[in-house]
């Protein structure tokens, strides 16, 4: 009776995860669980499988790609790739990636890596990260789409000694076409979020709309938990509220 209870108990669970849309991704014989995958040392060979959230940029047949399953994310740097291949590779497209785990300034990525496609497709939706911001929680989420919201506008000083609400350029030293930089506050404290020119060039609503900012304004944002020196978001979406 007990061994029939039990395992009545574990098919309504399976169901229940089913039904809200969380089923765990079931990885292909030598594949790395996202665990496993943060558990691993770096300069090691990483073996995942992942799904494409947005491309960065393409030249020399090597590829920079944001990428996500449900359990975490990936930042794929310089991966060989045609402009073939490239072109294949939309949001939600489901890759298998070889490559080596490595880190750049606190970011973590995936380099000298080759992949194949594969049968399936996820978008990830973006995660409230807001409450997140000074915690020990956030580099548990690094790479992955999430949303910050709430925020308020806080002056960058430009190459003139003057406030402003965004720099083009870290340092303000750019011109239109370069990254944006701008800083946010919450709480009392402030933070550099990104708009990266080779994901988001001047063409694109998110980078038009950081350039009409004004410090004081109140913003929602989506992006992807980039990491420099410390959390340095990749901005895809703001909205003034």
């Amino acid at each position: 009776m007990k061994k029939l209870v039990v395992a009545v108990l574990a098919l309504s669970m399976a169901l229940a995860l089913v039904a809200c849309g969380k089923k765990a991704d079931v990885k292909s014989e030598g594949v790395m669980t996202h665990a496993e995958y943060v558990a691993a040392e770096l300069d090691s060979e990483v073996v995942i499988e992942t799904y494409v959230q947005a491309k960065q940029s393409w030249w020399d047949n090597k590829a920079t790609v944001y990428t996500q399953d449900k359990d975490g994310a990936y930042f794929l740097y310089n991966m060989a790739c045609s402009e073939e291949d490239f072109a294949k590779l939309t949001p939600g497209t489901k890759i298998k990636v070889t490559g080596y785990k490595a880190e750049w300034a606190g970011e973590v990525e995936v380099v000298d890596a080759t992949f194949e496609i594969q049968k399936g497709n996820y978008v990830a939706k973006a995660a409230d990260a807001t409450a997140w911001l000074g915690t020990d929680e956030l580099i548990a989420h690094q790479n992955e789409f999430v949303s910050f919201k709430g925020m308020t506008v806080a002056p960058s000083t430009n190459a003139d000694g003057e406030e402003v609400a965004f720099l083009y350029s870290w340092d303000g030293s750019g011109q239109d076409g370069d990254d944006l930089y701008f800083n946010v506050s919450l709480n009392g404290e402030t933070y550099n979020f990104t708009v990266e020119s080779y994901l988001c060039d001047n063409t694109t609503e998110v980078y038009n709309a950081v350039k009409n900012l004004k410090v004081g304004d109140v913003v929602d944002m989506e992006g992807f938990l980039y990491w420099y020196e410390g959390v340095n978001p990749h901005i895809t979406k703001v909205t003034v509220k």
